[in-house]
Formats: C-alpha cells, structure tokens, sequence
C-alpha cells in the first residue's frame, strides 16, 4: 500500500484547506464549506474569531513554554475560572481529550489506593462508549474499531449496556473503582443518557462508595446549552475530563475534580509535560471569555432546537431518526451516512459522520440562524438526492 509522509491513518478527502473564517472553512481554490463537524466539536466559536487570536498572539509575545515546576498567572487565573464556573474545586491540564480521560482513570484507582482499598480497580464502562485511543481509551471504550489488531488490552474494565441501571447494579462487585460514561455518547452515535439513568448512576456511586467519572470530552464544555452535559441531570460527578472545545481548537484537555480525589493525588503521580502550557492557558481563559458571556447557552439552545426541528421537519422516508442535545446532534438517514456526507461535502457543508450509521452535526457554539438554515437546505437537497 502507497503512504504518504503523513501516515494515513485518517479517511482524508484530498481536499486541502489554507483559511477559516466563522463558520467556513475556505480551500485553496477559494471554495467555502460551512462548517458543521468544527473540527469534530473542537472549533467552539469557530475559525480565527478575533478574541482567541488576540490572546494566543500576545502570549506569544511573552512565554510560549516553562517547565511546569513554575506557575504563571494565566494558570492560576484559568484554573480558578474553571473552578468557579463548575463543580470542581481542582484542575489537572494536559494537551488532549485521550490525556484527560487518563488521567480521571489513574485518579480513579489512585484514590482508593491512597484511601486504603487499592484491591479497588475495576472501571465499568458502557456498550458504544469512546475514550480515546491509547491503550486504555480502547480497553476502555465499546467501539471495536478502534481495538481491531491491536493485541492485548489493558484488564480492568466491565463493560454494560448502556441506559441499563440494572446491568450496572450487577456488574458492581467488591473490586469496582468506578464508572465512566459519556453522558451524551459522539462516536457511539449522539446517544443522550437518559438523565433518572446518570440519577441511578449517581446514587449507585454513592451506595457502594464508588467514583463516578464523565468524559465530556465531547459532550461538554457549552455543546449541550449546559457548562457540561452531567447538569442536565442535577447530579455532581467526581471527575469530569474535558477537552476538544475548551481549547477552541488550541490543544488543550483538562481533568476536573472533586476536593476529596484531588486531595488524595500527590505530587509526581501524574504529569503532562505540555500541561499548562501558557500558550494553551491564555487561549482557554480567551474561550471561557466567551463562552460564559451572557446568552451563550441560551443561543445554543435555540439553535439546537431549530437544527433539530428543522432536520425532523424532512421527509421520514429519508430519516430515521433525529436526536440530540443542544448543539451536538445526530441524524439517522434510511441511507448510507459515509456516503451523504460525501454529497454534503461537495455541496460545501462539512459534517462528521460516527462508527454508526448516523451524521453528527457539531456546528461553532456561535452559529447563526442563517447558518442553520443554509445547513439545512444542503441536508434537504442531498437527502431528496
């Protein structure tokens, strides 16, 4: 097989972008393409918006990189931001969503280690889950995918059916550590909990002494016309990883925690060289700038809520379902979704097709009306094709 320098390890479509602007992404023969994956939900506020670019161009003016025996203000002042702004009351960084969820698992074992039940190890993970992709984002994720060729995974994990109280009540055993779910699943279709389901969760946790972990990654962060997916449900978790739009497209994953797991992680268990880094703090202060100006999520919502309409508002000999939270949707075509969003692409509207058969629609947290219905028309027009 013929590679590139690149290893090819992404579907790419050969078409090369050179600019961004909003929410289009611009080719090099000057062709737009609304912008509906944003990068897979990373773009938040989508490209080159002028508050984001201002931060990252000043702080590299100053400091792109220390070590992190030091502390910046751009630390300090992001992490308490964030520990204002959530449940957490403590924030490890690192540079990516997979790192952030390894670093709520290691936490999660850590914590019964330091108090007393290290016998405590075992993750229960959900059927559909995704992540990430080291080692243990795939043992610990339901997407076979991702596992196929890739030898011996990593023991530790009891994966369940997800929406399933009962099976998690039974899968709980004296060596469970945890749960991690995805409160609204990306990879494994845009498939929302069912919010008395991460209730039952919560309680189960707190029962039989467990920790409970959500990876929003994806979910989070703004998407749902909520800080974080979890709230739907009036329940506080114990880790939280989040990444993909807390950056606004800069690299940058955080793991959120609850003081009794924070207080129990001590100094040298865990690091990420380019966690804090202060090119990524200044960008991630620039983006919750943004994202906690009055309106946000209420605008969120109401896009969510007209995508959604409007998308269930199609023939329904074309669609088979239509789901979703704020402004991370799912679309379910009686057709081939790899295939329509190859049709889409040519239109000019980029979208991000999931392991199942369903079209994830993740526009910019900002998009317009306009934007929506301009999205809509090319789903109508390639549908109907």
């Amino acid at each position: 097989m013929a590679i590139t320098p690149y290893l090819p390890v992404y579907r790419r479509t050969g078409i090369k972008m050179v600019r961004g602007e909003g929410s289009y992404l611009i080719d090099e023969s000057g062709k737009r393409y609304l912008d509906f994956a944003s990068g897979i939900a990373v773009n938040a506020f989508g490209h080159s918006h002028p508050h984001l670019v201002e931060a990252l161009r000043e702080q590299a003016g100053k400091l792109w990189h220390c070590s992190n025996q030091y502390t910046t203000d751009e630390l300090e002042r992001f992490s308490q931001r964030l520990v204002d702004a959530t449940f957490a009351d403590s924030v490890f960084f690192c540079s990516s969503g997979a790192e952030a969820v390894e670093a709520g698992m290691k936490f999660m074992r850590r914590y019964h280690y330091e108090t007393g039940a290290a016998h405590r190890h075992r993750i229960i993970t959900f059927e559909g889950g995704f992540h990430g992709r080291t080692y243990g984002g795939i043992s610990a994720g339901g997407n076979d995918s991702a596992r196929a060729g890739f030898g011996q995974l990593l023991n530790g994990f009891d994966r369940v059916p997800f929406n399933d109280l009962a099976a998690v009540e039974q899968a709980i055993t004296a060596n469970t550590a945890g749960i991690l779910i995805e409160p609204i699943q990306g990879e494994g279709g845009v498939r929302a909990a069912d919010l008395d389901f991460l209730r039952g969760l919560r309680a189960l946790a707190d029962q039989h002494g467990l920790l409970l972990m959500c990876d929003e990654v994806q979910c989070g962060y703004g998407r749902p016309g909520s800080m974080y997916a979890f709230e739907r449900a009036g329940i506080t978790p114990d880790i939280v990883s989040s990444a993909k739009g807390i950056g606004g497209g800069f690299p940058l994953g955080a793991t959120l925690v609850t003081e009794r797991v924070g207080a129990v992680i001590p100094a040298g268990s865990h690091g990420s060289t380019y966690g804090s880094n202060p090119l990524a703090m200044a960008v991630g202060n620039a983006v919750l700038d943004l994202l906690l100006a009055d309106g946000v999520l209420t605008h969120v919502q109401e896009m969510g809520t007209r995508l959604v309409e409007g998308l269930r508002a199609m023939d329904t000999a074309l669609v088979k379902d239509v789901r979703g939270v704020g402004l991370m949707v799912g679309l379910e075509p009686t057709g081939n979704a790899r295939e329509i969003a190859a049709k889409l692409l040519e239109r000019g509207l980029t979208t991000s097709p999931t392991v199942t058969n369903v079209l994830r629609l993740v526009p910019p947290l900002n998009v317009s009306e306009a934007e929506i219905d301009e999205a809509l028309s090319h789903l109508a027009a390639v549908l109907k094709e």
